[in-house]
């Protein structure tokens, strides 16, 4: 991913705005800068920025009223708030409505880099599974929506990959010829406890035991072919919020939808 990703700095506080955008704009972002929440509204409204930092005591809207409007205009939009002040209502008001955390201030400035990092990093995918064609046409489809992807057939190659390059996600497939999927998810599992793998079947009655063990031991969801790609798009969508997340000190839960 080479384009800069467009940051959106919202407080009434001028001078934390421009120490924040200096900030940011030094470490290779594109920066914007709002004094309040209606001109916050109003900039995503005419170009939607990759991410919002707002405080969320401001005249006017406050952050978590601006949230919500921001909301309306684009869902999936990471809002990451900040309050010297927030009151336990705020926050679970925040987090409700789909902030990614709210951060007590002064902010930790390279907690925040390091979420934004990662938010920057291109979503990189491991699909593991002997159906060469499913397996290419897939490839293909997310490689158009901006993941980095690659393949494997060979169980036993799959922690090799793991080690050698950063994967978001693991699709994984319970039947692989004579190799049983369950068996590649436990030893993931004991190598990587927290990396999320999304098992894959299309043989739902056949594999219901081990999708039941699969569950159990920790997969993130099991999809059943042939599925509808924007339903794998949320899901790596949502487990990369979760993951860039986590480093705002939310907790990461490996089971999904």
């Amino acid at each position: 991913m080479n384009e800069k990703l467009k940051i959106l700095v919202v407080d009434d506080d001028r001078r934390m705005v421009k120490t924040i955008g200096d900030i940011l704009r030094a470490k290779g972002f594109d920066v914007d800068l709002a004094y309040s929440g209606e001109e916050a509204v109003a900039k995503v409204q005419s170009d939607v920025p990759d991410c919002v930092l707002m405080d969320i005591k401001m005249p006017g809207i406050n952050g978590v009223e601006t949230l919500k409007l921001i909301r309306d205009v684009s869902p999936d939009i990471p809002v990451v708030l900040m309050s010297a002040y927030a009151t336990d209502e705020q926050v679970a008001d925040a987090k409700q409505h789909g902030a990614s955390t709210v951060l007590t201030k002064p902010i930790d400035i390279q907690q925040v880099l390091s979420f934004l990092a990662l938010l920057r990093k291109e979503k990189s995918v491991l699909i593991v599974d002997n159906d060469l064609a499913f397996s290419r046409t897939l490839k293909e489809i997310l490689q158009a929506n901006g993941c980095r992807v690659e393949t494997e057939t060979d169980p036993e190659k799959v922690l090799s990959h793991m080690e050698q390059q950063y994967q978001l996600v693991v699709i994984l497939d319970l039947k692989l010829g004579t190799a049983d999927g369950l068996d590649v998810l436990k030893r993931v599992r004991a190598r990587y406890p927290q990396k999320p793998v999304v098992l894959v079947t299309g043989e739902r009655d056949e594999m219901s035991a081990s999708i039941e063990q699969g569950m159990e031991v920790g997969a993130y969801t099991c999809l059943y072919k042939p599925f509808a790609m924007d339903k794998l798009l949320q899901i790596i969508e949502e487990i990369s919020r979760r993951k860039c997340n986590v480093l705002l000190g939310e907790p990461f839960a490996c089971g999904g939808t």
